[in-house]
């Protein structure tokens, strides 16, 4: 589909905006997959709040520049392109490594999140760390966990002192 000047200024434009909202972008290469394989990983991507899409480099290229992030390797912009926008960054990085286990076809090219660019050694590693909610539900677990043993330890002089009055009374009573 050949697009007007206009078309692709609107389009960088919408795609800029779209990163700096999220503040997460990935760098896939697909060639290779099939459009099944491709709507796949769509679907799995969802739950984790990003859209995966081919878009042209010289767009994505323009979009990174109007939103204002530097550093981007201009090997990112070689061969076709395909990106994920938004979600938790760990739950993306998550299923994209997933994904690339099943279809070696997609290759994970660097992340863009908050300001750090990660290269795929380092996406990889995001993979293992845990959603947002994951990490949250271990946090509330320790805390509980601390909680609960603070008051085991206060209620502790209560529960032996009333102990020694049971005792007390038992042996004044000739039990």
């Amino acid at each position: 589909m050949n697009l007007t000047k206009d078309q692709k200024k609107q389009k960088s434009q919408d795609l800029a905006s779209e990163i700096t909202a999220s503040g997460t972008l990935f760098f896939t290469a697909y060639q290779g997959l099939k459009f099944v394989d491709m709507a796949e990983l769509r679907k799995q991507l969802a739950p984790a709040g990003a859209k995966f899409r081919v878009e042209r480099n010289a767009i994505v290229d323009h979009a990174i520049r109007q939103a204002n992030i530097e550093g981007a390797d201009e090997k990112l912009f070689q061969g076709p392109t395909a990106i994920a926008v938004g979600g938790d960054i760990a739950a993306v990085a998550k299923t994209l490594v997933d994904f690339q286990k099943k279809f070696a076809a997609l290759k994970l090219r660097a992340c863009y999140s908050d300001g750090v660019w990660y290269n795929e050694d380092q996406v990889k590693q995001l993979a293992t760390i845990g959603t947002k909610e994951e990490n949250l539900s271990k946090l509330a677990g320790a805390l509980y966990n601390a909680v609960a043993q603070s008051a085991q330890v206060l209620q502790a002089p209560i529960r032996d002192f009333a102990y020694v009055i049971k005792a007390l009374e038992d042996k004044q009573q000739g039990k």
